[in-house]
């Protein structure tokens, strides 16, 4: 009978030595991605100070993965190709709807309890209020986007202004900078883009965004945070809510990470803030 299960016990240790390793190693690695409302390497920038500091608070290699749209994003969240994910508040809801309500939103920077968009025209244009725009060729940001197509949009139909019948033609520049660049260049009449974006270029010296000027800023709405996917690890997802809410600007080894990611601090968040852009979505037809 000894023989027996020696035999039995070698036999089954063979088969697991026979398991590949990239299975196995599968585990210990955060995948990470983030919708392209920059540049890419403006995102790869922004990101290494905090991929650095989430692999030391986490233990795992983390894996920055950039994609060339809003929509892969959603769908590697869907698919379990991306386990964190930084999303503007409408790639959430699409998120959260395209995994019947399994991606789950864990944090979001102060900023994004009051985000705002700001519409710009150049430097020289006669308009002075949104009004002023009809008639005028428009750019908005990415179809996806929060800040740079789905709240500006509600707003705008909420003055009483219907961006496909009202102005001459829309564009989409595909991304916050590349708005400014299209309004800057004469591209489009007036475009709106994430506010943060907006501030960051200003300061920054950037030459297009001195050849434009804002000419309204919307209300306030919620908007970016980071999403886990569906059926993280529970541990992990606690992991990676307290590496975030312990990020402390009186910190110098925190402070270039929310520097760059413009951030005071990170809070918790919760998927029922985002209902307000669903219903959004829903009245402009951008959600189904």
């Amino acid at each position: 009978m000894t023989t027996v299960v020696a035999r039995a016990l070698i036999a089954a240790l063979l088969l697991l030595g026979s398991i590949p390793l990239p299975a196995l190693a599968q585990t210990t690695v955060l995948r990470v991605s983030a919708i392209p409302d920059e540049a890419p390497t403006e995102l790869q920038r922004k990101f290494k100070p905090l991929g650095d500091y989430l692999q030391k608070e986490t233990g795992l290699a983390v894996q920055f993965t950039p994609v060339t749209d809003y929509a892969a994003v959603v769908e590697g969240l869907g698919s379990g190709k991306i386990d964190l994910a930084w999303l503007g508040g409408f790639t959430f809801v699409q998120a959260r709807l395209r995994t019947a309500g399994g991606a789950v939103p864990i944090v979001q920077r102060e900023e994004d309890e009051k985000f705002t968009s700001k519409f710009i025209v150049p430097v020289d244009s006669p308009a002075r209020t949104l009004a002023d725009l009809k008639g005028k060729t428009f750019a908005f940001g990415s179809p996806s986007s929060t800040s740079g197509h789905l709240m500006p949009r509600h707003f705008l139909m909420r003055d009483g202004i219907d961006a496909d019948k009202d102005f001459r033609s829309v564009a989409f520049s595909g991304a916050h900078d590349a708005t400014v660049a299209f309004v800057a260049s004469g591209r489009a009449d007036a475009g709106v883009l994430n506010a943060s974006v907006m501030d960051k270029l200003i300061e920054s010296g950037n030459p297009n965004a001195a050849r434009v000027r804002v000419l309204a800023t919307t209300p306030p709405y919620y908007d970016y945070n980071w999403t886990v996917r569906p059926g993280l690890d529970a541990a992990l997802v606690k992991q990676l809510t307290q590496a975030f809410l312990k990020l402390d600007p009186a910190d110098p080894s925190h402070r270039e990470i929310l520097s760059l990611q413009r951030a005071s601090r990170f809070i918790p968040t919760k998927s029922a803030n985002y209902d307000g852009i669903e219903a959004a979505g829903r009245a402009s037809g951008l959600v189904k």
